[in-house]
């Protein structure tokens, strides 16, 4: 018995065991059911965005003032933090900007019909308000240790809120819990799937079965551990600085072929639009479209932006800024740019191209033809972004990975350290093996993460509403303009 199957077959009863409470289902017509964690995500979001007034859409022009207006950013420089809005920006889009928009949106549309992206749409502009305040109570209960470094996440925030109420010793638990399931997620979802993905696509695009490269995951994942390593050494400031040109170039580079594509199918776009919204509505294919459009989609893509997961709160938390609230507004940018521009592209591009969707589900191989269909160069192309798009995902994710860590074990540089050797090592260890149950079981604690964050979220909704209508009566003129 191989390594990985002795791995698989010791993980798959912790596996099935764990996903079968995490997944749990409720049936809703016969032979379609909804995972609760799925009512529990869409939930959130949808209540904040109605508790809040729409803050997601009232606001949305001031968060990007807050990133581009220069005299803001002077202010910034002046505040307490380690890194900047659009690092802070960028580094979240980076975990979240890969492998689901471009793979999980066809598997979306394959199975749902092409109506699903309605459906992911309309989670992507709820999601924003759920982004707008975990990232608020990121910033506003993060801690400072040492000479201006600081940590902050949802760990944090879900202690202090049932530490208000004299339930300390479950804020304690149910943050631990958090961080257990971060370093989980960290190190299968957010790296082992991403590196086993990403040596999938490459060895495709080198010939399959005849590549140079079958047999030997092991080496691109010693190549692709040296560039991890290389970055996250360096911790936040290393990865933001990284992100932050990574994150914009891919992610303008992959509109702009969109785009393209698009543009050369000009004529059928209308067509498709009115055939995206018919079938979104349609009583048949809206429950396609919602089994497909977030359904299928948030084991792999978490509604494409982690909206009620936390993760974000962990990055946004460390930015440099004179009030929490502002960095809400800024954190609204990412679900916006991830699920409605992003997967939208990637969407379109599938229904106007005309690729037939077959009856096989097709995840990133219906995407790329679809790119085919008028740039037949385009695959190489395709693995580079999906090479880059993945490299940004982990190396975010080693950093919520190390806070999680931190938080049970210390903010100790050997505590930090023997992370990111580990998480290394399990770059390797994803490239080389398939670990289904070790993935699935990663999956399991990554969707874990939202049951106390989100608990936490409905407690502090109304404080963030206080500050919130504090906020907007001090900067009434600035926030009008």
């Amino acid at each position: 018995m191989s390594l990985d199957q002795t791995i698989n077959n010791l993980f798959t009863p912790v596996s099935d065991a764990l996903a079968s409470v995490i997944f749990a289902s409720i049936p809703v017509t016969e032979g379609i059911s909804v995972p609760l964690i799925l009512v529990w995500l869409a939930a959130i979001s949808m209540f904040l965005t109605v508790y809040m007034g729409f803050v997601n859409i009232r606001y949305f022009t001031h968060g990007i003032k807050l990133l581009t207006d220069k005299q803001e950013k002077e202010a910034d420089e002046k505040a307490e933090g380690e890194i900047t809005r659009f690092q802070a920006l960028t580094t979240t889009l980076s975990g979240t900007v890969g492998l689901g928009n471009i793979a999980m949106v066809a598997v979306a549309i394959s199975i749902g019909g092409p109506g699903a992206i309605v459906w992911m749409i309309l989670m992507g502009l709820f999601g924003m308000t759920t982004k707008f305040v975990e990232a608020t109570l990121g910033v506003k209960y993060r801690r400072k240790y040492g000479e201006g470094h600081f940590s902050g996440g949802p760990m944090y925030y879900i202690k202090e809120v049932f530490s208000q109420r004299g339930l300390g010793k479950v804020g304690m638990i149910l943050a631990g819990f958090f961080a257990i399931c971060v370093v989980g997620g960290a190190i299968g979802a957010g790296n082992m799937f991403q590196a086993n993905q990403t040596f999938n696509q490459v060895l495709n695009v080198t010939g399959g079965d005849d590549s140079w490269l079958m047999g030997y995951g092991w080496l691109f994942g010693l190549v692709l551990a040296s560039l991890v390593a290389a970055v996250i050494i360096g911790g936040i400031h290393s990865i933001a600085n990284v992100a932050s040109r990574i994150v914009p170039f891919m992610a303008v580079l992959y509109v702009i072929t969109g785009l393209i594509v698009i543009g050369a199918h000009i004529t059928a776009l209308p067509a498709a639009v009115v055939t995206i919204f018919q079938m979104a509505f349609t009583p048949e294919a809206g429950m396609g479209g919602v089994i497909g459009g977030i359904l299928q989609g948030v084991r792999r893509a978490a509604f494409s932006n982690e909206a009620g997961v936390g993760s974000a709160a962990i990055s946004h938390a460390v930015v440099k800024t004179r009030y929490p609230v502002q960095q809400g507004f800024v954190a609204m940018l990412g679900p916006f740019i991830d699920t409605c521009i992003i997967c939208v592209i990637t969407a379109l591009v599938i229904v106007v191209s005309g690729v037939p969707l077959g009856t096989d589900v097709e995840g990133i191989t219906l995407t790329s033809r679809a790119f085919e269909s008028v740039m037949p160069w385009y695959p190489p192309l395709l693995a580079f972004i999906v090479f880059m798009f993945a490299f940004s995902t982990m190396i975010t994710w080693s950093y919520y990975g190390v806070k999680g860590w931190t938080y049970l074990f210390g903010e100790k540089p050997m505590v930090v350290f023997i992370f990111k050797v580990m998480f290394c090592l399990f770059v390797v260890l994803g490239c080389s093996s398939e670990l289904t149950a070790v993935i699935n079981f990663s999956d399991a604690l990554f969707f874990a993460m939202a049951i106390p964050n989100v608990i936490a979220l409905y407690m502090f909704a109304p404080e963030i509403k206080r500050d919130l209508k504090n906020y907007l009566q001090t900067f009434e003129s600035k926030v009008k303009k």
